[in-house]
């Protein structure tokens, strides 16, 4: 017999075995106790209940991990109709379960032309030769989208698609285990894709080849076309950063650079080195702290900067980062090392994020400086001076400046907020006294928990920053300290506004310079196979413009060859072009619609109007009740009838009777916006979900998320039943009234609007879930 045929024989005999041999133990139906035939709610009925019991939170057993893990495996695969259909199949819940399908199918080309590829030889050689040093990398899709995409706004991220037999991968595996160590040490993250195991994390990432290198910062992905040298790598996560991070810093300018502080309401970082270049550890520290800090490079080695190094007595040979805050003569804290580490920069600059006095510019601002008091001993009090802008309150606040810097400790925070940009803020708190009004205040306050409830004291008297004023406040402050009582006044006070978010026109226009950007990289970097749907969307959009303007051309030349027509019908065709052209700019600013199109989302149609929406397409979803049905939808149209004119909004309702399940099931993912009870809690199933809508993005998978109104008629419009149906049926004006109960239904929808805006301009928290749920 030839050596060949014989050989090949032998791999015939050898597959029986191999696969008999690739079934595992795990048995996802026996972990979560259901039956093959259960459907997906009772699976999932399943999974929360012994996800409850074995949470390691909750669950004190020592095996309690283990089993939770194995919990979330079994529920992961049969909530998956894919991998759920596999396990059935073939009896492997494991890595291997894509060898026994490739198994039957390969077997098959085996006998017709000795067919093989990688996945023929995917068990169990391939773990022999997989490169340990890239397993704490691993990426997978759920770590991927929850973990990975937050991350990268703080830090940009270098990753590699690879897969079993890439002779590619292996040649530049090298280069990358170099570049992987040094950007890792430096503050960059290294993420590796195995397109075998996770093949819908590749697809979701673009890589239709390996090795496929690609970049990740903002959410953003850029890919990776040069040669893969570490000079090359360096500089491609480099440019991923922004622009404008450093300032480059010298005699003429570092006063300037310093004197912002009071405009950024951030300190500022300076950096000597004798480098000529900013040090890319120096750039992504700047891009992680980018929203507490400023960031200026000093080059030493400059002429020009003279004056600089001396004013701060520099030592030219010592790298040494200096951080300043309200006073630029002098340093609020230096560090100096002769090699600056990632680590010691992180501890120097988390230490000195905010101002000694910062401004309270924004809700989240807010959150951080006066966090919500957890424990006795975790209790953290708030100094604040509320003053208007201008010279004439520069006095008070210097003097309030010192107070801060000489009674600084770990339990106080002192902050000051200009009232005339936060007045409701300054309102709720001083009560709109007439002896505060055009002078300023201080109040000690404690926030109680994050729904805006705090706990506060006003001083009697304005703040002037004379010496009384400071014994008064420093007696108050010592009172505190074995008297938390002393906060006697409590009031809910609303979101502080956001003082430094760029204006809506600044957002769309870097939103549309990216979007060049991305179209013109892919124009010169994606394959023709990739450019076809583009270009058949080109010449189809091209043949229906020039095929409207021959049709126009032909339709006027006969229009031409017809009698002119007479005076009385000229002067009608005049008056007639005149109204449609009022017509016409009369209604440029109102919706296409006359009404509004709201549809129910149910179990038909549930996949063609949310899992496979269109990309840029949303579904905004009306959570109502059969008894809330009729006022909650001509509020909701009332609330949403301007947006109607935007052709990617689309408005539908969900009978929260029929399926509370699936609503329940999403906002599992928002549980900080919308806690869920335990359903084992006598009220569960009386939670009212009434009035909550849903803001669906099919094509990403997230959500954004309204509550309802619940300050009972307060800002409600009165008149809601009656501006709805001369809406719809103007005849039919002032036939139509509201009950008092309909009125409080509807004051659930109030400030809709408001959210509808924010969800067009992109402001909106998102919330991320790994797949749709079915609605059954």
């Amino acid at each position: 017999m030839e050596p060949g045929r014989a050989g090949c024989l032998l791999l015939l005999l050898l597959l029986p075995a191999l696969a008999a041999a690739a079934p595992g133990e795990f048995d996802p139906y026996r972990v979560l106790g259901v039956g093959r035939s259960s459907s997906q709610a009772d699976i999932k009925k399943a999974y929360k209940r012994l996800a409850r019991e074995w949470h390691p939170d909750k669950n004190k057993d020592p095996g309690a991990e283990d089993k939770f893990i194995q919990i979330s495996k079994a529920y992961e695969i049969l909530s998956n109709e894919e991998k759920r259909a596999n396990f059935d199949r073939y009896g492997d819940a494991g890595e291997s379960q894509g060898f026994s399908q490739q198994q039957h199918r390969q077997f098959h080309r085996f006998h017709d032309g000795f067919y093989f590829d990688e996945s023929f030889f995917h068990f169990p050689f391939n773990s022999e030769r997989r490169d340990t040093s890239d397993e704490k990398y691993l990426l997978h899709f759920s770590h991927y989208i929850n973990e990975i995409v937050p991350d990268s706004f703080k830090k940009p991220y270098l990753i590699k698609i690879t897969s079993d037999w890439c002779f590619s991968c292996i040649h530049i595996e090298p280069v990358w285990k170099e570049v992987a160590q040094e950007l890792e040490a430096l503050g960059a993250g290294i993420g590796v894709v195995h397109a075998g195991y996770e093949r819908r994390l590749a697809h979701h990432l673009g890589a239709h080849s390996t090795p496929t290198l690609l970049g990740l910062i903002n959410g953003k992905i850029t890919f990776f076309h040069n040669a893969v040298v570490r000079e090359n790598l360096r500089q491609f996560v480099e440019n991923l950063l922004p622009g404008n991070l450093v300032e480059k810093i010298t005699d003429k300018n570092y006063i300037r650079f310093l004197s912002h502080w009071r405009k950024d309401n951030k300190p500022h970082v300076l950096l000597f080195d004798h480098m000529p270049v900013v040090p890319l550890l120096y750039k992504l520290t700047a891009f992680a702290y980018r929203d507490y800090l400023s960031f200026g490079y000093v080059y030493v080695g400059l002429r020009g900067t003279e004056e600089l190094s001396s004013q701060y007595n520099i030592n030219v040979y010592t790298p040494t980062m200096m951080i300043f805050k309200e006073h630029i003569d002098r340093p609020a804290d230096v560090v100096q090392a002769r090699e600056m580490k990632k680590q010691l920069i992180d501890d120097f600059l988390s230490q000195n994020k905010f101002l000694m006095v910062a401004r309270l510019t924004s809700q989240r601002l807010f959150q951080e400086l006066c966090p919500v008091k957890k424990s006795h001993r975790q209790r953290k009090h708030c100094v604040v001076l509320l003053t208007e802008e201008g010279e004439k309150f520069a006095e008070a606040y210097e003097a309030f400046l010192t107070f801060a810097v000489a009674n600084t400790r770990d339990t106080l925070r002192f902050v000051h907020i200009y009232s005339d940009r936060q007045p409701e803020f300054a309102d709720a708190l001083l009560m709109d006294e007439e002896k505060y009004r055009g002078r300023s205040a201080v109040v000690i306050l404690e926030r109680r928990n994050n729904a805006g409830k705090i706990a506060y004291k006003v001083l009697e008297e304005a703040w002037q920053g004379s010496k009384e004023d400071n014994f008064i406040l420093l007696d108050l402050l010592d009172q505190l300290r074995t008297d938390p009582g002393l906060l006697s006044s409590e009031t809910v006070v609303a979101d502080l506004n956001d003082e430094l978010a760029p204006m809506f026109l600044i957002r769309w226009f870097y939103s549309t310079v990216d979007y060049i950007s991305d179209w013109w990289d892919s124009l010169f970097h994606s394959n023709w196979r990739e450019m076809m749907p583009l270009l058949s969307l080109l010449f189809s959009a091209l043949f229906i413009l020039f095929g409207t303007v021959i049709v126009q051309a032909f339709s006027d030349s006969s229009d031409t060859r017809d009698a002119p027509p007479s005076g009385k019908e000229e002067t009608a065709a005049k008056t007639e072009k005149n109204d449609a052209s009022f017509s016409k700019e009369s209604n440029s600013r109102i919706p296409k619609k006359s009404f509004v199109e709201v549809t129910e989302l149910t179990d038909i149609n549930y996949t063609s109007n949310l899992v496979r929406l269109r990309p840029g397409h949303m579904n905004v979803v009306l959570i109502l009740s059969n008894s809330t049905k009729t006022p909650l939808l001509q509020k909701f149209a009332l609330e949403v009838y301007m947006f109607t004119g935007s052709s990617s909004l689309h408005f539908s309702f969900l009978s929260l009777d029929k399926h509370r399940e699936w609503l329940e099931y999403l906002l599992e993912f928002a549980q900080d916006a919308a806690p869920i009870p335990n359903q084992y809690d006598k009220h569960f199933l009386e939670r009212d979900y009434t009035g909550y809508v849903l803001a669906l993005n099919g094509h990403k998978k997230y959500f954004c998320l309204f509550k309802p109104h619940r300050s009972g008629d307060e800002g409600g419009t009165l008149g809601s039943c009656e501006d709805y149906d001369a809406l719809q049926h103007p005849e039919a004006r002032g036939k139509s009234s509201c009950s008092p109960g309909s009125r409080s239904i509807k004051n659930k929808l109030h400030k809709l609007s408001f959210w509808m805006e924010r969800l067009l301009e992109g402001s909106l928290q998102r919330f991320y879930i790994p797949s749709w749920p079915a609605l059954d």
